[in-house]
């Protein structure tokens, strides 16, 4: 009773073998997956919504963009990115947010294509999808001065500490944990994911990313997400099934899915 909360099976590294990945997933336990938009332009917007359509019974999408590509979000773009959150298959607008390690985009533009994301998520009354590195106090502000917690959403890839996740659950935001969690040297994210609240607590891969241990260096995938989890239920001190079956639930609470 796995949900993989986040990955990208749109990625050709991915998409090339989606049929083994997605049995790999399932013989794992994963019962659901949601595979994460990152549109780049309009043609884009769909990707992830026609892989989620094709695996209608356990796959949902989401679309938006990610602020590495934020300085391509225009009027237009954002029209496409409304028209198909519709979809039947779209459960959260995202990822979104702010990433001012890498800098791929200006940081203004990065900032405007957050508070315009915000502002569809709304209007579709759909969660949010977010990406934050390096910006924890400028994330929390966007959230806060945009109201985002009207529709809430989820902190994608927790890396930051535990006051950070208090702070973004007051906002209506609970934590995805990815690989990095069964990192020996994340220490702060290890000591988020023993504190979340039970029912404030999802796990995710980001795949192909970031792969956990003991996969790490390797090409990540959702039927991982089941080495997140465990390393999750040890430091929690939980039964690995029962804290399985909590995220699920979560999951499917928070992107409005009736199983």
């Amino acid at each position: 009773m796995l949900f993989d909360t986040h990955c990208h099976l749109d990625d050709p590294r991915l998409y090339e073998e989606l049929d083994s990945v997605l049995d790999r997933a399932r013989q794992a336990g994963v019962r659901r997956i949601a595979t994460i938009g990152c549109a780049h332009d309009v043609a884009s917007v769909t990707t992830a919504i026609e892989i989620a359509r094709k695996h209608a019974d356990w796959i949902s999408a989401t679309v938006g963009v990610h602020p590495h590509d934020a300085k391509h979000l225009d009027n237009a773009l954002c029209d496409a990115i409304r028209d198909a959150g519709h979809d039947e298959s779209v459960v959260a607008i995202g990822e979104t947010g702010l990433d001012f390690h890498y800098d791929h985009s200006p940081r203004e533009r990065q900032m405007e294509a957050f508070r315009r994301q915000v502002g569809i998520a709304k209007e579709l009354d759909k969660p949010l999808v977010i990406h934050t590195r390096s910006a924890p106090k400028e994330t929390l502000q966007v959230l806060r001065e945009e109201g985002a917690g009207d529709v809430g959403g989820i902190i994608h890839c927790f890396s930051e500490d535990a006051r950070f996740a208090a702070d973004a659950l007051d906002l209506g935001f609970i934590s995805s944990f990815s690989g990095i969690v069964t990192f020996k040297k994340a220490v702060a994210v290890q000591e988020a994911a023993r504190k979340q609240p039970a029912d404030a607590l999802l796990v995710e891969t980001d795949a192909p990313y970031l792969a956990p241990m003991p996969k790490r260096g390797k090409l990540n995938e959702p039927a991982y997400v089941a080495h997140t989890a465990k390393r999750i239920a040890e430091l929690r001190d939980e039964d690995p099934d029962a804290l399985a079956e909590a995220t699920y639930q979560n999951a499917l609470r928070l992107f409005g899915i009736t199983d």
